[in-house]
């Protein structure tokens, strides 16, 4: 038994380790209500175009008439009318051109709005990588205090070393450890966070990446290719072309819609007719009659309203899409800015770190032989750390900030 629950455990941690954060997008894509409710929003889209490009519903009017009207060949006993409007040529095709449009501009806010979901989990993602690495950090930092305990102790026994020394390691200490205690309690929101956003448990494990690679030429990136093909701008194209071929429908729905109809009047024998006349020749034959019919668009005001209706439409999409284009342009060089800043950060805290092992190996090696100076040990080693944790937050910023210029490019 007991060897079967450590497989099961070592399975588990295989899965785990198997998902990496191109997973946890698929999950996100496949299981984020919001990104469903906008992909729900696309497909309702697409119903409204078998709704405005069908031929209205033919009407039927039946009248049994109560007081009969006589005709030459009987009396008039009920009347049927079919009638079908068709309107002008053309119309139901704009009508079902502007539907389909904005359902595809539907489908590019979908598109946007994964993209968006796929930055929203690289945001939420590096935070719980940076914490990861910062207790690794303070775990590390808080075993070498540990030693610098046991040594300062030793030294004040034996001669060597100061009460004082013994008090400053001890205070870091208690400091160090409420910080790691802090950072422990850190990672239940920040993992509520996380899963949220892929729909499922919020206590979930999930697998970080141990590693970060900066990747010093940014290839593939340029503010050209997100004007051509972003799926905001792409879905603000869609909307003006959907409203210009509303335009084209309500300019022909201000024309004459046509109609073609048909009646059929059930009729009666005559029996008024007096002894020896003869009954009339097609005596109580039913009639048949072709009909015509012609709408008249005399009152203009609604078909004025809804053409002028499309072209402020128009005209709105335009400013719409120069906002949105100036707003990717300005966030598309911030972007770029924070990488470059991240990246330059990272490159300074890993000459700092090296340079700083350096300096505390040679003051580790001068309190060891003097027993002086142990406050300088101390407060290199507290440097050691900052930058050791400053550099893992800049490899953090660096990944968020290039899962934003994704974004904002439309790479995904």
């Amino acid at each position: 038994m007991k060897n079967i629950i450590i497989a099961l455990i070592l399975i588990s941690g295989l899965g785990l380790q198997a998902q990496t954060l191109e997973d946890y997008f698929k999950i996100a894509a496949e299981n984020n209500p919001g990104l469903l409710s906008q992909y729900k929003e696309f497909e309702a889209a697409l119903q409204k175009v078998p709704q405005v490009s069908t031929l209205p519903d033919p009407s039927l009017s039946v009248s049994a008439l109560g007081q009969m009207i006589e005709t030459r060949v009987g009396p008039q006993q009920a009347r049927f009318s079919l009638t079908q409007m068709f309107p002008w040529f053309g119309t139901l095709k704009a009508q079902g051109d502007a539907a389909t449009l904005m359902a595809e501009a539907k489908y590019q806010s979908f598109l946007d709005a994964k993209n968006k979901l796929y930055y929203e989990v690289t945001a939420a993602y590096f935070p719980l990588y940076e914490l990861k690495e910062w207790i690794k950090i303070e775990e590390n930092n808080i075993a070498i205090l540990e030693s610098y305990k046991t040594i300062s102790n030793s030294k004040f026994k034996n001669g060597n070393g100061t009460l004082v020394d013994v008090l400053r390691v001890d205070i870091m200490l208690k400091e160090a450890k409420t910080i790691l205690g802090i950072l422990n309690k850190k990672e239940k929101p920040l993992l509520a966070a996380f899963n949220k956003l892929l729909n499922r448990d919020e206590m979930q494990p999930i697998t970080i990446t141990d590693t970060i690679v900066i990747d010093p030429v940014l290839s593939g990136y340029n503010n050209d290719a997100f004007i051509v093909d972003h799926p905001l701008l792409n879905s603000i194209d869609l909307k003006t072309k959907a409203s210009e071929a509303s335009e084209r429908a309500a300019i022909k729905q201000g024309l004459p819609k046509m109609g073609i109809g048909l009646d059929y009047v059930i009729i009666g024998e005559r029996e008024d007719l007096a002894p020896g006349v003869a009954a009339p020749f097609d005596n109580g034959k039913d009639a048949i009659m072709p009909m015509i019919t012609v709408s008249l668009p005399i009152f203009r005001g609604k078909y004025k309203a809804a053409v002028k209706e499309a072209q402020l439409m128009q005209e709105s999409y335009t400013f719409q899409r120069k906002e949105i284009a100036n707003s990717l342009n300005s966030n598309y060089e911030m972007a770029l800015f924070d990488i470059r800043q991240q990246t330059d950060l990272v490159s300074l805290f890993d000459e700092q770190i090296e340079e700083s092992k350096q300096a505390l190996n040679l003051l580790y090696t001068a309190y060891g032989n003097s027993g002086k100076d142990f406050e300088e040990v101390l407060r290199m080693q507290q440097q050691l750390l900052k930058y050791d944790k400053l550099k893992i937050t800049a490899l953090s910023q660096y990944r968020i900030a290039m899962a934003k210029l994704d974004y904002i490019t439309a790479k995904k």
